[in-house]
């Protein structure tokens, strides 16, 4: 086979293709068992018709025929690879000899990838989320500590958020008894939003003693009984406060894996510096792909963004049908214009287009390929997420042709942690930021390092978010 290229406007190539007799021989040869499966020709078993016979019966120019219909895309496809073409739509494919006889040539024009050169991707400045813990911060990140140990004690002070009442709740749906919304000595914390917002309305204020009467419709989390209209009847039994235990260097090395209260602040926040700088790295790593989208000096392509689109939309219907939803009805769910929602998917795919095209750039602009070690790594990540061996999983890309897109992945992961490392971060000031992580320590596990359980209140007959038996 013989192959050429002339470029052509718009990112598009001209591929001239010639194959020879002896080199067509075999899709004709293909063609003609084709043939024999789909036709009863008497005294043969189907498909075991000899070409001969079929070639006198029919003529030559009906396997011709099908043979440049399922030979050519097998052709065009060597010829892509043979000349090394990025190509991104179907192609426009005209026979210009062979059609009836002899040596076949055709014709294929196709739109490829752009290839783009950018600048400045190596002294971007964005801007993240990330703020320095303050000490209002930290002492809440403390008191949250302190909480999961806190005890319950009788309080005489009307119920309020935070605090808890022991109650006995009956519920009814049209006069019928709901045992699943009913329950005896439940303690029940004011402002936890556990079972119905007019619940924790009625509670707060009240005191031992108060029977609250009152109906509230089921919220969402109740499945196909969301909406129902329950009449319900609580009685205060109880009213219980939560005490915190008193920060002293002797609690915090009882129950935690600081000896003091001052170390154990430090280690606090050193832990939330850490975490947020987790959080504000992955921020940055998005910030970075969209200024590299708008360094891309020419439109996204149409095919590309319509690939990406499709691939989107895709997901985004398997986890709506996970959900027992189609798309429409996911829409209306979450109050979304479908032309608008359209235009987001769109907006999105256009820009993670660009930003690919961006990353390509780089990987050209500065040689990065990866390492045969990095590429067997990948390679293995693959094989232990599909739980195959990792040989099967190397064959298995060899043999689709997809073991050249890891290695572009992978160059391309490695083309944003260039872009990425050498980014300036900014905070909403325009304030130069320290996103650089400190090695982890071994404590880096849990504030708390005490496998025992702290105390928690007895909350074993709690109502939960069930649905109701009417």
């Amino acid at each position: 086979m013989e192959t050429s290229v002339e470029p052509l406007e718009g990112n598009k190539v001209k591929l001239f293709i010639a194959i020879s007799e002896q080199e067509f021989e075999p899709a004709i040869t293909a063609a003609f068992r084709k043939l024999a499966h789909e036709v009863r020709i008497p005294g043969f078993r189907p498909g075991k018709a000899p070409r001969k016979l079929l070639e006198a019966r029919f003529g030559p120019d009906i396997a011709r025929e099908q043979a440049l219909k399922d030979g050519l895309p097998e052709f065009y496809a060597d010829a892509i690879t043979a000349e090394s073409i990025d190509v991104i739509a179907p192609p426009e494919i005209e026979i210009t000899a062979g059609e009836e006889s002899g040596p076949v040539s055709f014709e294929a024009v196709v739109e490829t990838r752009p290839k783009i050169r950018i600048g400045g991707y190596d002294e971007l400045r964005v801007s993240v989320d990330y703020t320095p813990v303050s000490e209002e911060a930290l002492d809440e990140q403390v008191d949250s500590l302190r909480d999961r140990f806190a005890d319950l004690e009788d309080s005489d002070e009307p119920l309020a958020d935070g605090s808890f009442a022991s109650i006995d709740l009956t519920s009814t749906i049209d006069d019928e008894p709901v045992d699943a919304l009913s329950a005896t000595d439940l303690l029940y914390e004011v402002g936890s939003d556990g079972l119905v917002p007019a619940l924790d309305e009625q509670l707060r204020g009240a005191g031992p003693g108060a029977v609250l009467e009152f109906t509230d419709t089921l919220p969402e989390r109740f499945g196909e009984q969301a909406g129902a209209e329950v009449s319900f009847r609580a009685v205060v039994k109880d009213v219980k406060r939560k005490v915190l235990p008193e920060l002293t260097d002797e609690w915090v090395a009882a129950n935690t894996a600081s000896e003091t209260v001052d170390d154990l602040r430090s280690e606090s926040k050193r832990r939330m510096e850490l975490m947020g700088k987790l959080q504000a790295q992955m921020s940055m790593r998005d910030k970075v792909l969209e200024e590299l989208a708008s360094l891309v000096p020419v439109e996204a392509p149409e095919p590309l963004v319509a690939q990406e689109m499709e691939q989107r939309l895709h997901d985004l219907m398997h986890r709506v049908q996970q959900q027992g939803m189609s798309i429409p009805q996911w829409l209306a769910a979450t109050g979304q214009d479908q032309s608008q929602f359209v235009d987001e998917i769109r907006s999105g795919a256009t820009k993670a287009v660009l930003a690919d095209m961006a990353l390509r750039a780089v990987v050209a602009q500065e040689s990065i390929e990866p390492t045969d070690d990095e590429v067997e790594a990948e390679i293995g990540r693959l094989a232990e997420r599909t739980g195959e061996k990792v040989t099967k999983v190397r064959r298995d890309l060899e043999r689709r042709g997809l073991l050249e897109a890891v290695r572009s992945d992978l160059a391309r992961g490695k083309a944003l942690q260039l872009v990425v490392d050498s980014a300036v971060a900014l905070d909403s000031e325009g304030t130069v930021l320290d996103m650089e992580i400190p090695a982890p320590e071994a404590s880096d596990a849990d504030v708390t390092a005490d496998p025992a359980e702290p105390p928690t209140p007895n909350t074993d007959d709690t109502v939960t978010a069930e649905e109701p038996e009417s």
